[in-house]
């Protein structure tokens, strides 16, 4: 029976788009019709219209006050799903915080002394031909879009943004009248999105870029004219280059690390990040990644304790 009754809906809505005067003018042609082309006022007996409809009118507001709740209830759930997992990503950073290691004084000074070795070997040496970055553009990269201010992507209906662990999409509804949950449809698979208005083709429809996590990804609509929906993603160590397959894609070498806040991301994620954004600034000044210095320091140690050992004729790689 509801698949019937939504069966006008496209119609309906088209005439109560086209009515400036809101609900009160959409009342005056749908009594008018019935007093033109109907006897609904005078084929009954007396006050029989009326009691129609008092109990049609009873009857649907039922139907929406339980959806009305039931929208509110879902809200709720939603916000309070958001607020668990940030309460969790806060506590795994607080165990992880002490896992991160800072650099002492002593190890600064080590790091600015071969810094300024470096600098020095490099001042020494014949300066190379600087080539033109354009010629040494990835052949991958052309016909890509460079990245928004939020590492995703501006589009005619829509936008979208990104860190490494979710993704954000903003969908102006481009319609003349209130937006309610009633009137939106979102469809989140985990490898398919789909949103829309319902009697409109929809905005989004299509494959994602990658796997998302369904249980953890929202949606709402904000001041009743635009959809946001917040997507967790599987892979949170990676850029996506589009929201959904049939998109412009984004070159993703362009993209800024550091919008994306470490804050946001869970302890173990952190660390990461950390690491290879620590070991990407030693390679650029020709310094040993985390790895390689661990090794050194470890064999350091192991030649101060074995000092009647001769390691001048050894090679370590």
């Amino acid at each position: 029976m509801s698949g019937d009754m939504e069966k006008f809906d496209g119609m309906l809505l088209t005439m109560a788009q086209q009515c400036d005067g809101g609900i009160h003018e959409v009342f005056d042609y749908i009594f008018s019709f019935l007093a033109r082309k109907t006897d609904y006022y005078t084929g009954g007996k007396e006050g029989e219209a009326q009691r129609i409809l008092l109990e049609k009118f009873k009857k649907h507001q039922k139907g929406a006050l339980q959806r009305v709740a039931q929208e509110k209830e879902e809200r709720e759930e939603q916000e309070r799903r958001r607020k668990e997992r940030l309460r969790k990503k806060q506590e795994e950073e607080q165990r992880k915080e002490a896992q991160i290691q800072e650099v002492t004084d002593e190890e600064a000074a080590k790091i600015q002394q071969e810094i300024e070795e470096k600098k020095t070997t490099k001042q020494e040496e014949p300066p190379k031909e600087k080539k033109d970055e354009s010629d040494e553009e990835d052949e991958d990269a052309k016909g890509k879009i460079k990245p928004n201010a939020g590492n995703g992507c501006d589009l005619e209906n829509y936008k979208w943004t990104q860190t490494l662990s979710e993704v954000e999409v903003r969908i102006p509804c481009k319609v003349n009248f209130p937006v309610k949950g009633r009137d939106v449809i979102v469809e989140i698979q985990r490898h398919k999105l789909k949103v829309g208005l319902k009697g409109h083709p929809p905005i989004i429809e299509g494959e994602t870029y990658a796997e998302l996590k369904v249980e953890e990804s929202t949606w709402c609509i904000q001041d009743r004219k635009e959809i946001l929906i917040n997507i967790e993603k599987v892979n949170q160590m990676e850029w996506w280059s589009r929201l959904v397959k049939t998109d412009p894609e984004i070159n993703t070498k362009k993209v800024q690390p550091e919008n994306s806040k470490l804050s946001d991301l869970d302890g173990e994620t952190r660390s990461m990040v950390e690491k290879m954004m620590f070991d990407q600034r030693q390679k650029e000044m020709g310094l040993p990644t985390s790895d390689e210095q661990k090794k050194q320091d470890v064999l350091q140690k192991f030649m101060k304790q074995h000092p009647e050992m001769d390691f001048s004729k050894c090679k370590f790689n």
